[in-house]
């Protein structure tokens, strides 16, 4: 269903074996269930294709509101909307995983001057260079 954001940006053209109607269901308050029936390209139902249903929901971050999708295993409008609480759950704590692990690598990770590093002179560094020197 959905494509990775570098496949959109190389090839922007719609698949139309690929196509999916959207009916949009929310309480106001907590979120959002999409359902998405697949279709052919005439807009008629494609049976060899099964019904989705997806959950969204917002949370608030530090840098502001984080969406939350998640997929919802239901087949019915009610089904959706009685797992919806959850899998949100779920959800938003995997987020949370991800966030708190990108940090992490962030906080890691090498930092490297704009320019790169300077040019190393034949025989390596002056004074002995690649060793550790402690004052």
């Amino acid at each position: 269903m959905a494509t990775r954001p570098e496949e959109r940006m190389t090839d922007p053209d719609m698949n139309a074996a690929d196509l999916w109607m959207e009916e949009v269901y929310t309480d106001r308050r907590i979120g959002t269930l999409r359902k998405l029936t697949p279709v052919k390209g005439d807009g008629a139902r494609d049976p060899e294709r099964e019904i989705q249903w997806v959950g969204e929901t917002q949370v608030m971050s530090q840098i502001g509101t984080l969406p939350i999708t998640f997929p919802l295993d239901a087949k019915t409008l009610d089904e959706a909307a009685k797992k919806f609480g959850g899998e949100a759950k779920k959800a938003i704590e995997r987020t949370v995983r991800e966030l708190q692990d990108l940090r992490r690598q962030a906080a890691s990770s090498i930092v490297i001057p704009q320019g790169g590093l300077p040019p190393v002179p034949p025989g390596g560094m002056p004074g002995g260079g690649g060793k550790i020197q402690m004052p």
